[in-house]
């Protein structure tokens, strides 16, 4: 079965009983593993449903970019937890809760900002079915003694004494947990490795090249490599902790076939 297809039923199976609160499904797998596609197939199947990607809650640049100089240069980049607008992320599902037709925030990769607010599209009311789609949707935090050592060139040259981090991972621990506690259900689309991650995000971006998409977002494959060393810390995580406490394991294949589900 397709990745799409399992969800669905999933989904199905939950939304049996009526419910006072839609019901939120946290998607969560790393670059590239198909999480937009997945959840648009969802959102098309299910009738008033709301697809929230947590790449629309990136801080703008300029809040990075105080962070960048407050905390640690690196902060500039969006990726690790502490680049996120956790309270506009929490507001959005109190909107959507309460039934309102909250404007649904969305993030411009391309200029590597927020789309400005007056362009946001309403949920539909009531919303039955929120698909929260992210890499690092419902992930816990690492342990101190994790947070030692550097995982790549990035974190040995760049932050040699951990502050970023330890600081993202204080992030992590704190508003990220409230976020993700509004799931309902988690399910974890696993990549086979983390050097298949880095495959598929080169192939992402270059299909954004070819698309003919301009601005400061757009890269090339040198600056991609640099870019997911600001992912590989928490992904190599989730990928080895996410599977003993999601709801549903999807299993992925070199292309992104679903080869095996594991059900909690």
């Amino acid at each position: 079965m397709s990745p799409e297809a399992i969800l669905a039923d999933a989904i199905e199976r939950a939304l049996v009983h009526p419910r006072r609160v839609p019901l939120v499904l946290g998607l969560c797998g790393a670059q590239g593993s198909g999480k937009s596609t997945v959840a648009a197939a969802l959102a098309a199947r299910f009738p008033h449903s709301v697809v929230l990607s947590l790449d629309d809650l990136y801080h703008m640049r300029r809040e990075r970019a105080r962070l960048a100089a407050a905390v640690h240069p690196l902060f500039a980049t969006r990726g690790v937890p502490g680049t996120h607008d956790i309270a506009l992320g929490l507001d959005t599902f109190a909107a959507l809760d309460a039934r309102q037709a909250a404007p649904l925030p969305r993030f411009d990769k391309a200029t590597d900002d927020r789309v400005e607010a007056a362009l946001w599209t309403p949920a539909p009311v009531p919303a039955q079915l929120v698909i929260f789609e992210g890499w690092c949707v419902g992930a816990r935090p690492q342990d101190a003694v994790a947070l030692l050592d550097p995982v790549n060139v990035l974190e040995r040259e760049r932050d040699p004494h951990g502050v970023w981090r330890r600081y993202a991972n204080a992030a992590l621990a704190g508003a990220y947990q409230r976020l993700f506690a509004r799931i309902d259900m988690l399910a974890l689309l696993r990549a086979p490795s983390w050097g298949r991650v880095l495959d598929w995000r080169l192939e992402q971006e270059r299909a954004l090249r070819q698309s003919g998409a301009r601005g400061d977002g757009v890269m090339a494959d040198a600056e991609v490599q640099v870019f997911v060393s600001h992912y590989e810390r928490l992904t190599r995580h989730v990928l080895d902790t996410m599977p003993a406490y999601a709801d549903l394991v999807l299993q992925l294949d070199d292309d992104r076939n679903c080869v095996a589900v594991h059900r909690r």
